[in-house]
């Protein structure tokens, strides 16, 4: 394989005139098929449905003339990057978009980078051509061609055909300049890159890689492939792509973006449970507890330690008269509620009913049974429901509780947190390390949190009663909003024309509330970040050997298919609660059922530093394989040892030595 980019200046000149005029071809087409969009668009927005479908076909018509607006606007910059020419005499652009010629039988103009026919551009080399003669690197500046860069695949002279391909592009990428945001690598794609991108969906796939394999692009890369492919499979379900932390997050927030995907979720694990975001920080010891595989049952046994029998009769005033509520009706009734199998709050009607039906038994013997009837003994059951004596009881009893609620008093309390902690699952904790878990109930959230309240809700169950209250609440606020828009509507009577058809003649507040419900139309991601519930198409996580055991149930849950996408590099686990190895994390989901991938080329990297990075892994005896890097700087590294006393001092000289003098190996 060759590079050509020291051609004659005239053959330069004919290419990128030839390039820029078909450049020019594509953008005018590209231009119209916008206007087409928009035009789509603002005919979709202006139609009035007059039925629930029709209502349901302009939603649909106008999330998808807005989705390819987003996609056009994205590919404006850089439509274009690669050509192939076969060896057939036949030749093929790649761009980000797929553009087709209406005039010519539909034949591709511009294939998109995603598709099957633009991988040669990846993974053709010298060795497997894929029928290609020459691949074209396209240089664009706006919508101008500035440069291209050629390499002629050939088999002679070939030593390492499975090398990188397109260096001269690939340096030019590893060699800009860093504006703090990541950018999409599709022009510099390489094999081994490729192929974890365009591995099939289903299953859950590992890409290992060390520092410099160019992982996290892959991730996402993979994400835009995995839409174009199976949009009708994903768009529905939509693709979670995980990062470690919110910087991250910002960091390759413009990616996706650029690839003309908005539909991804991009989110950390602490914020994959609604209403709640986990801004504080605490010790590394009390994340490591609290993503321990032991917590599970530590908070099984926190909801069964708030299921309680009292030890003595408790003493409950109705009507001015004392009530004794002995425990062993207690314990009936705490039987007759885990009988039924179900979550604790699921559970609390079947309790509280029995607890009031023997509380309406004592009142009935007191005041005489033989002289009540039924309906009498049916005041009496609601009227010991609204006690607030009763109401106290029964919250203490078998209280109601949301996640949050029971976190924060299990965290509050050193009692039911010596005993939530105290089960076999977890390893024996001392005084301290328990005491890492103690804080106000006031306190805020921290990340690792948000997989026990996640577990929490899986042991809880929904209360449905509060869901309920909420969704009237709502629609309540919805129907006072129409009525004031009804009111604004309403013409004074003096100015009005009897024979003009009023809009408040056509449409009622009800309707107006129904009518802005339905409307409130949110993307897939959208409705996924609200919905604690919500399963994915497929997951994708970086960095994922630092997840610790309880985040991965928390992300099985959002992937019951298990087709997902792990990212990371296991020699790099830096969470007290990461992984040791794939095996590790895998084997309580999915045994083996699992299929690897390594990314063994280091882009950014110099050689010299991977040297000395591998000599590291070898004495540590890791598994993973060592990176090569396509780089190298030609300075050796060098080496001082200095005792722990030294160390501030000496590398306080070094650095200044190393400001001021560059060039100059320390001595």
């Amino acid at each position: 394989m060759s590079t050509v980019s020291n051609a004659p200046e005239t053959s330069d000149s004919v290419a990128l005139a030839e390039e820029q005029d078909y450049v020019t071809r594509l953008y005018d087409r590209f231009d119209i098929l916008r206007e087409q969009a928009q035009q789509f668009l603002s005919s979709a927005l202006r139609q009035i449905p007059d039925s629930e479908q029709a209502h349901t076909e302009r939603n649909a018509a106008t999330r998808m003339h807005t989705e390819q607006l987003a996609q056009y606007a994205a590919a404006e910059t850089g439509l274009c990057f690669g050509k192939l020419e076969f060896t057939d005499d036949t030749d093929r652009y790649i761009g980000l978009i797929g553009i087709l010629d209406e005039d010519n039988d539909y034949e591709p103009l511009l294939v998109d980078w995603r598709a099957p026919a633009a991988r040669p551009f990846y993974v053709a080399t010298g060795a497997t051509t894929e029928g290609v003669r020459l691949r074209r690197h396209l240089r664009i500046r706006k919508r101008t061609v500035i440069g291209v860069d050629d390499e002629l695949l050939d088999l002679s002279g070939v030593e390492d055909a499975d090398g990188v391909t397109g260096e001269t592009a690939l340096l030019a990428a590893l060699n800009a300049k860093r504006t703090g945001r990541m950018t999409d690598i599709v022009r510099t794609i390489q094999a081994e890159q490729d192929n974890v991108i365009r591995s099939p969906l289903h299953g859950v796939l590992v890409v290992q890689g060390g520092p410099g394999t160019g992982k996290t692009a892959v991730a996402l890369h993979r994400a835009a492939y995995l839409l174009y492919t199976h949009r009708d499979q994903l768009a529905k379900r939509g693709v979670l792509v995980v990062g470690p932390n919110p910087a991250f997050l910002d960091y390759v927030s413009q990616v996706l973006p650029s690839l003309g995907e908005t539909g991804v979720l991009m989110a950390t694990v602490g914020d994959l449970f609604p209403d709640v975001r986990p801004r504080l920080t605490e010790p590394d010891g009390a994340a490591a507890v609290k993503g321990h595989p032991g917590m599970v049952e530590a908070l099984a046994k926190a909801v069964a330690d708030r299921q309680r029998v009292p030890d003595e009769p408790m003493e409950i005033v109705f009507e001015r008269e004392t009530l004794l509520l002995r425990p062993e009706a207690v314990e009936r009734a705490k039987a007759a509620a885990l009988r039924l199998g179900t979550l604790h709050n699921r559970a609390e009607p079947t309790f509280s009913a029995a607890i009031v039906q023997e509380l309406t038994r004592i009142v009935a013997n007191n005041l005489g049974a033989d002289l009540l009837e039924a309906g009498d003994l049916a005041d009496i059951a609601r009227e010991l429901r609204e006690e607030p004596d009763v109401i106290a009881a029964l919250d203490w009893l078998w209280p109601v509780m949301s996640p949050q609620r029971l976190l924060k008093e299990l965290y509050a309390s050193p009692e039911l947190l010596e005993s939530a902690l105290s089960v076999p699952e977890l390893p024996h904790l001392s005084a301290d390390e328990r005491a890492l878990l103690h804080r106000p109930e006031h306190y805020g959230w921290t990340p690792a949190d948000v997989p026990l309240l996640d577990e929490a809700m899986e042991l809880l169950g929904e209360d449905d009663r509060a869901a309920k209250a909420l969704a009237e609440r709502k629609r309540q606020e919805r129907l006072e909003f129409a009525e004031g828009v009804v009111d604004i509507m309403r013409i004074d009577e003096e100015v009005a024309d009897e024979d003009v058809l009023m809009a408040m003649n056509m449409i009622t507040a009800d309707h107006l509330a129904e009518r802005h419900e339905r409307s409130s139309n949110l993307t897939t991601a959208e409705r996924a970040a609200q919905d604690r519930t919500w399963t994915f198409g497929h997951v994708i996580v970086d960095e994922a050997q630092e997840l610790s055991a309880m985040a991965w149930r928390l992300l099985m849950r959002r992937a019951p298919s298990r087709s997902m996408t792990l990212v990371g590099d296991v020699a790099q686990t830096g969470d007290l609660a990461g992984a040791e190895s794939w095996e590790q994390v895998l084997a309580p989901h999915m045994a083996d059922r699992w299929r690897m991938a390594e990314l063994t080329v280091n882009y950014r990297t110099p050689a010299e530093i991977m040297d000395v990075a591998g000599a590291v892994l070898r004495e540590l005896g890791t598994s993973v394989s060592e990176a090569k890097s396509v780089r190298s700087t030609g300075v050796a590294p060098w080496s001082r040892q200095v005792s722990a006393a030294e160390l501030p001092a000496r590398l306080a000289e070094l650095v200044e030595r190393h400001r001021c003098c560059a060039r100059t190996s320390p001595r």
